[in-house]
């Protein structure tokens, strides 16, 4: 999210007067494609390609009446890609959600002394939760603006509304995103709590009052001692919603067939979001090892069955101090994420904890063990999908790695775009690695129009490739002037590029709308869309995101390519935060090796930038150049 800084303004509308999204021109979006997609492929398939993008864009042919739909589609609906999108980058997936969808935010580690102290904590958290639902019921969150590049424009907030209100319904072949819908008499609104693999249900409203923060620490402390009785225990359903989502929802149909299990999935699916309580991990905390724990839990053998994913908000504590927020991603983005947790940061720090010592409430009612009636068929699913995830976490390879030697500050001197220079230096730091580019996602926010969520910024340009080429094969072929000019070229590409992107010009989400169309028509796949090159332009070998952050914390993310990495990166005034991840069975990849080379590049990429400052400098009379 290169451009999404933020600065709030006041109108608490949600859409605001915003403009629609446009349809980009059905011309401009075919020769970009070629042109990102030339220095991809080999030159063979790039003509069949180029005649098969001719041949769909001709006069009067399959493209022009696409296009022609596309735009009366426009006119009938809020958002002419949304549906399409979503269904292609989410709801079609039938991989599992840990890892492969679901992004994390790790919190900065606490000092739990006591399990009371990881309950204290859970409580104000919850507290903070609230009043943040009440914030977005009541309008009154303050409309997000863009900054960065086309900065102050006001943002669609309508992502907001669903973090506590949404859920993901897995499906055969094709998942549903669920809304709740509010009725006359709404039943008290409850948290689900899981302790021990066991989930239970925390009405936070009672008699209809809202619970404070002492009656929910009560709460909680009831909660840890019916997880600890041996008397009713159940198996960790949750670890159902980590198997893949073909898996899950064939589990899911065998497990309603009980009235037991449809009333706990009810509660479950119907809950504001999740708190889950764990034991110490007993692995060292590291930045890596946090992460790590919060998008896989660390299989069964530790939290992994004490989760349930397709719940847009789970909030993860550990009473060793290991916290952290799991986001299923279908109903919004990673900056929803992130502006709602320094939110609840913020309360925590900002409002002392209000635990102070009362009479015990003994009226209010214990909470809830959630039931489950499993069968041996249930047993053996629950199995199967405990050795995927296992399998699962053996194979993601995870650095966390902060670069120290600068950040944005000097970037910025230098009048460069930080988020450019980022993703230059990633595509530097692939080549070096594999001596070619590939196929890159960096999301772009489109939040300036209604129901706006993301476009593909694609940053493997020619010109990233050739600084890339120069900074490692041709060392002594080019001078640092020739290098500095690439690099120039190369950020003003990607500039470029992001502002296409964020004004809803870029050519992902149009070509996803022109198959969603066919496809909407009952047409046979137009050739295009069939075609390798296509494919190859849909396999992100590089999955990357810059999700910025006011205080101390981090978000990350797996591959979304068998052979690919992910890369989360958070630049600061002085340094620059990366989570690369990577799998461990494809011989093509090894974070380890992504983090040298990508250290290696920005060193390199520093030293060119300052050597070239400091001799612009003394070339103007030691004038600094501003």
């Amino acid at each position: 999210m290169p451009v999404l800084e933020r600065e709030q303004s006041t109108n608490p509308g949600h859409n605001n007067g915003l403009p629609k999204l446009p349809v980009p021109d059905l011309q401009q979006t075919l020769k970009m494609y070629l042109k990102c997609m030339k220095h991809l492929v080999p030159e063979e398939k790039y003509r069949r390609t180029q005649a098969t993008v001719e041949e769909f864009g001709a006069p009067g042919g399959v493209g022009e009446m696409l296009q022609h739909k596309l735009q009366q589609r426009r006119e009938s609906q809020a958002n002419w890609v949304y549906d399409y999108w979503i269904e292609d980058m989410y709801l079609n997936n039938r991989l599992a959600l840990p890892v492969n969808s679901s992004p994390v935010m790790v919190l900065p580690n606490q000092n739990f002394n006591t399990d009371g102290d990881a309950i204290r904590f859970a409580a104000h958290l919850i507290s903070g939760v609230l009043e943040y639902k009440t914030l977005l019921e009541t309008r009154a969150l303050p409309v997000d603006c863009a900054r960065g590049q086309l900065a102050g424009t006001p943002l669609c907030m309508e992502q907001y509304s669903k973090l506590f209100s949404s859920y993901r319904l897995p499906g055969p072949r094709k998942d549903t995103l669920v809304a709740q819908k509010s009725s006359v008499m709404p039943e008290p609104e409850h948290i689900i709590v899981a302790c021990k693999n066991q989930f239970f249900v925390l009405d936070v409203v009672i008699n209809f009052r809202r619970l404070n923060e002492k009656d929910l620490y009560t709460q909680l402390e009831k909660i840890r001692k019916m997880a600890d009785s041996e008397e009713e225990h159940f198996p960790p359903i949750g670890l159902l919603t980590s198997d893949g989502r073909t898996e899950w929802a064939e589990a899911r149909n065998i497990l309603i067939k009980d009235s037991t299990n449809r009333d706990s999935l009810d509660m479950i699916e119907r809950c504001l979001c999740l708190v889950c309580l764990n034991e110490p991990s007993g692995l060292q905390l590291t930045d890596t090892n946090r992460a790590l724990l919060m998008l896989h839990g660390g299989g069964i053998e530790r939290h992994g069955g004490n989760r349930w994913y397709d719940k847009p908000m789970q909030f993860d504590i550990g009473s060793d101090g290991c916290c952290g927020v799991i986001c299923e991603h279908s109903p919004f983005e990673g900056i929803v994420l992130v502006q709602c947790t320094e939110y609840l940061l913020k309360y925590m720090s900002g409002s002392p904890s209000k635990l102070v010592r009362a009479a015990s409430v003994s009226e209010l009612p214990a909470p809830r063990r959630l039931r489950w009636k499993c069968s041996p068929e249930i047993q053996a699913l629950l199995a199967a999908s405990a050795d995927k995830l296992h399998r699962l976490v053996n194979n993601l390879d995870m650095n966390v790695f902060k670069f120290t030697k600068y950040g944005k500050d000097f970037i910025k001197k230098l009048k460069m775009s930080p988020d450019a220079y980022i993703q230059v230096a990633l595509q530097c730091t692939y080549y070096r690695c594999h001596r070619r580019a590939v196929s890159t996602y960096e999301s772009a926010s489109i939040r300036r129009f209604q129901e706006g969520r993301v476009d593909n910024i694609r940053s493997a340009t020619l010109e990233a490739l050739a600084f890339g080429k120069a900074m490692t094969d041709g060392q002594p072929t080019f001078s640092d002037d020739e290098k500095m000019k690439m690099l120039k070229d190369a950020i003003n590409a990607q500039m470029n590029y992001t502002i296409l992107a964020i004004t809803g010009m870029a050519i992902d989400n149009h070509l996803c709308g022109l198959k969603g169309m066919a496809k909407e028509l009952n047409m046979d796949p137009p050739e295009i869309f069939t075609d390798d090159t296509y494919t190859i332009s849909n396999q992100f070998i590089l999955s990357t995101s810059q999700v910025p952050t006011t205080v101390d914390m981090f978000c990350c993310y797996g591959p979304v390519a068998p052979n690919g990495y992910g890369v989360c990166y958070n630049p600061q005034s002085d340094a620059i935060l990366f989570c690369v991840s990577s799998f461990n069975d494809s011989d093509q990849t090894c974070s380890d090796t992504f983090v040298k080379q990508l250290e290696e590049c920005l060193l390199e990429m520093g030293g060119l930038c300052s050597e070239n400052s400091e001799s612009a400098s003394n070339g103007s009379n030691g004038g600094s150049g501003k």
